[in-house]
C-alpha cells in the first residue's frame, strides 16, 4: 500500500462514515489538508495521517473520537497489520508487507503521473519584486503539476513578499542563480557568491545533480550488464530514502499551501544525500566483479532510478536543468 492509496482508503473511511451517519459532514477543502506521512522520531508504524485532527472541527466531534472511529473501520483492512491512535488523535500504521510497500512504491514513482492533489485550486499570485516572482513561478509549476490552476500577473493577486538576495560577488548561470533564490527561505537573504559554482557536494545544487546523474548512470550501466531495475526488497538500508520518496507528494503541497518553493529544493537536497548515502553503505547498488545481479540488485537499482526521477522532476519544477551527466 502507498502512502497515496492509504490516504484514499483514510479518506474513504472517513467519507463512508459520513454518508452512514456516524459524523457530520467534512467540507473537500478540509479534506485537501489530510495528510500520511512517516512518522515523526518516537512515533509508531509506516506512517501517520492527521486526519482526525483535520476533520473533527467542522465533524462537531473531537480528533479522539473520530479517530477511534476511523480505527474501527480501517484496522480489518488487510494491507494493515495494525492501526494505532497516538498523541492528540494521530492515526498511526503498520504495513502488513513492507517488500510490496516499496514495490508499490518504487513503481508508483516511476509510473508516469499528473497529481491531482490540488484540483480544483485556483491561486493568483502577484509578485512584489524580482526575487518574488521566481518564486511565485516556481509555486505555479508546482500548483500546475498537482492538478490546480495557477497564474503570475503584476496587477492582481495574492501579494507575494520575499527578502531580496545580498549583492551578487561572482559570474552565475542562470540556474545556480534561480536555485539560490529559491533554495533559502522567503524571508531570508541568500547569497550570490561563488560557493555557488563550485563542484563538489558541499554545494547543494551540485549534489542534487550529481545524485541525479549519478543514478541515470547506474541505469545505463545495468544495461550493459544486461539486467534492467525491478521493485522489490532492497533490504533495511532503503529505509531513509523510501520515506523521502514518501513523503515528496506532501512536500509539493506544502511548497504550495506556504508558498516556499525553498521546502522542495531542500528537500531534493535530503533525497540526493539519502540515494548517495543507500550507495555506499551497500557498496556500490550494481553487483561487484563477474558476480549475476540478484533481486537486491535489482530491486535497488529500481530505487535508485525512481530517486533520479525525483529528483530530475523536483529540480524542472523549480525551473532549473537536470542534466543526465556532471
Amino acid at each position: 500500500m502507498t502512502p497515496a492509496e492509504l490516504s484514499r482508503t483514510v479518506l474513504g473511511a472517513l467519507r463512508h462514515a459520513v454518508g452512514e451517519g456516524e459524523v457530520r459532514s467534512v467540507p473537500e477543502q478540509v479534506l485537501g489538508r489530510v495528510t500520511v506521512a512517516v512518522p515523526r522520531p518516537g512515533g509508531y508504524g509506516d506512517y501517520a495521517c492527521n486526519v482526525a485532527l483535520v476533520a473533527a472541527g467542522p465533524a462537531h466531534t473531537s480528533p479522539l473520537a473520530l479517530a477511534a472511529l476511523l480505527r474501527e473501520r480501517l484496522r480489518h483492512d488487510p494491507r494493515l497489520a495494525d492501526v494505532r491512535v497516538t498523541g492528540p488523535g494521530f492515526l498511526n500504521f503498520l504495513l502488513a508487507d513492507s517488500s510490496t510497500y516499496e514495490r508499490d512504491l518504487v513503481a508508483e514513482t516511476l509510473a508516469p503521473r499528473r497529481g491531482d492533489a490540488l484540483a480544483g485550486h485556483r491561486l493568483v499570485l502577484r509578485p512584489l519584486g524580482e526575487r518574488a516572482h521566481v518564486l511565485a513561478e516556481a509555486v505555479a509549476r508546482i500548483t500546475r503539476a498537482e492538478g490546480g490552476e495557477a497564474h503570475v500577473r503584476t496587477d492582481a493577486g495574492e501579494p507575494l513578499r520575499a527578502a531580496p538576495p545580498y549583492e551578487q560577488t561572482a559570474p552565475l548561470d542562470p540556474d545556480s542563480r534561480r536555485w539560490a533564490l529559491l533554495h533559502t527561505a522567503p524571508a531570508d537573504r541568500p547569497r550570490l557568491d561563488a560557493a555557488l559554482l563550485v563542484q563538489r557536494v558541499e554545494n547543494p545544487l551540485f549534489l542534487v545533480r550529481y545524485a541525479h546523474s549519478r543514478a541515470r548512470a547506474l541505469v545505463r550501466n545495468a544495461a550493459a550488464l544486461g539486467y534492467a531495475p525491478e521493485p522489490g526488497d532492497s533490504g533495511p538500508h532503503a529505509a531513509p530514502l523510501l520515506a523521502l520518496l514518501a513523503e515528496h507528494p506532501a512536500v509539493l503541497r506544502r511548497a504550495v499551501e506556504h508558498r516556499a518553493p525553498d521546502r522542495l529544493a531542500r528537500r531534493l537536497v535530503r533525497l540526493a544525500d539519502a540515494l548517495l548515502d543507500l550507495h555506499d553503505r551497500t557498496g556500490g547498488l550494481l553487483p561487484l566483479g563477474g558476480l549475476k545481479p540478484q533481486a537486491a540488485h535489482r530491486a535497488r537499482l529500481a530505487l535508485a532510478e525512481a530517486a533520479g526521477t525525483v529528483l530530475a522532476g523536483g529540480l524542472t519544477l523549480l525551473g532549473i536543468s537536470a542534466p543526465q551527466y556532471v
